[in-house]
């Protein structure tokens, strides 16, 4: 019987019931992030800038064949990241983000294939921006999904990673002989966005002793970090090479230390989740 000829009653709780039918679906499609959504998405964003230093190193012949091994391991995370946020596609609001970042990530990984020239690098440099930022959008909006601010800090402390990278990445751009007064501007805003951020993640009052601990042992690499960036400035010769080795290993070890310290935040978020998930754990 059309909906417009059963009494007004039966029309008003058929009415009602589709609209709870259409709630109900509307809540699995767009339900709150998990810890690992977050650490998928902070990925991508890190290893934008990572695998660009580590095909700039490559192909300055710092240790190059670390840095050779360590890029098709970073490729590898960058595609498994991918792969765990593919269930967002189905998101009209998260699926133009997410297609332009695997389109640039496609475009990435086919420059990072080439032998390394000026061009070459250029390409790399270029598409490897655009999938920080695109990426950073994506960050941003699966952030909004997360509940309570430890999703922030969680995001916070990956972006510290990201800009690590890309403050390494900056001083083996000026290795390589850039001395652009953009890449100069370019590297102290990073250094001092990680200062800033470095101190507000230590201040975060739902930080537990663990992320203290692992926060208090960041800072110290970033001190050996910082110093070896500074340092890397003067000298010439078999110095310079031997300060921008220092920079590679030292960017490693530090994105090693800020890896736990997000490690650390993913597992605080996670048990926050569980706190307040009525009736058990959300999706991770």
């Amino acid at each position: 019987m059309p909906l417009a000829l059963l009494p007004v009653a039966a029309s008003r709780a058929l009415f009602l019931g589709l609209l709870f039918l259409f709630a109900l679906l509307l809540s699995g499609a767009v339900q709150a992030a998990g810890a690992s959504d977050l650490v998928a998405v902070g990925q991508l964003r890190l290893q934008s800038q990572r695998v660009a230093k580590l095909y700039l190193q490559a192909g300055l012949q710092i240790q190059a064949d670390s840095a050779r091994n360590q890029l098709q391991k970073a490729t590898q995370q960058l595609e498994t990241a991918l792969a765990e946020l593919a269930p967002y596609s189905r998101q009209s609001r998260m699926a133009p983000t997410l297609q332009r970042t695997q389109a640039l990530w496609v475009e990435l990984r086919q420059a990072l294939k080439s032998p390394y020239t000026t061009p070459a690098l250029q390409r790399v440099l270029t598409v490897s921006d655009d999938l920080m930022l695109a990426s950073g959008k994506l960050s941003l909006l699966i952030e909004e999904q997360s509940e309570g601010n430890m999703g922030r800090l969680l995001d916070l402390s990956q972006r510290q990673n990201m800009l690590a990278q890309r403050l390494a990445r900056l001083y083996l751009m000026g290795f390589a002989g850039d001395r652009s007064q953009g890449r100069q501007v370019d590297a102290e805003q990073a250094r001092r966005e990680f200062n800033t951020a470095l101190g507000e993640l230590a201040g975060a009052r739902e930080n537990t002793a663990a992320v203290r601990n692992a926060l208090e042992l960041a800072r110290t690499q970033w001190l050996f970090f910082d110093q070896a960036l500074v340092g890397g400035g003067s000298g010439a010769g078999t110095d310079r090479q031997s300060q921008a080795r220092n920079v590679a290993t030292t960017s490693e070890r530090i994105a090693e230390v800020l890896e736990e310290v997000s490690r650390q935040y993913a597992q605080a978020y996670n048990s926050t989740q569980v706190a307040v998930a009525p009736g058990g754990a959300r999706r991770n």
